[in-house]
């Protein structure tokens, strides 16, 4: 099995800056008109940042929890006394483990441009984001003490308002940060055959 080539230090940093941004400038906004990356960003993450879980995991779950303190308390409310806080918040950690674990699987399995790895992509983000919301989703429909009356018809419907709706916003950006992997490949592959007939030409 022939696996892709493991980044530098350096790119891997530029892309955990990258990601960082994204979840930002997305997050602070939760319900604009541009929908929050943080899905897709963890996704991404595990399968640009594989082996850095360690410490890049928590990075970005701290940053996560850091924006959405300053935008609560940004409008005057007390963290903790938001409709969307309650116990089930922790449950956020596993939520967003799922995502980071699905594309650190994508990377461990990688091989390159092509059509296993666009079946690979599509299943293990569809997979990784409904785990993500079935534990966020159903941490605060289960935990939570603004859900007064609680029942498995009343959490279906619930999950079906918003499935489909956080589903298709990982898989665009996810679909965005795909194309922009094959293109940064293929480029990166011309570069290389240039370079090789450059020196090629010399002797």
């Amino acid at each position: 099995m022939t696996h892709a080539p493991v980044l530098s230090p350096g790119a891997r940093g530029g892309i955990l800056a990258l990601l960082a941004v994204a979840m930002l400038a997305t997050r602070l906004h939760h319900f604009a008109a541009v929908p929050d990356a943080s899905w897709a960003v963890f996704f991404i993450a595990g399968f640009y940042l594989r082996g850095w879980g360690r410490w890049a995991f928590p990075m970005l779950m701290a940053l996560a929890v850091a924006i959405d303190y300053a935008v609560i308390t940004g409008q005057g409310i007390a963290f903790w006394s938001h409709y969307c806080m309650s116990t089930a918040y922790l449950f956020l950690l596993p939520a967003y483990a799922a995502p980071w674990l699905g594309g650190s699987w994508l990377r461990k399995h990688y091989e390159g441009p092509g059509l296993r790895e666009l079946g690979m992509l599509a299943g293990s983000s569809v997979l990784a984001a409904s785990l993500c919301f079935l534990v966020s989703n159903g941490s605060f429909y289960w935990i939570s003490a603004n859900v007064p009356a609680r029942s498995f018809g009343g959490w279906f419907e619930n999950m079906g308002d918003w499935y489909l709706s956080y589903l298709g916003t990982t898989l665009v950006y996810v679909g965005v940060a795909a194309v922009l992997h094959v293109a940064t490949a293929f480029a990166a592959r011309a570069l290389a055959g240039v370079a090789s007939d450059a020196r090629t030409a010399r002797f």
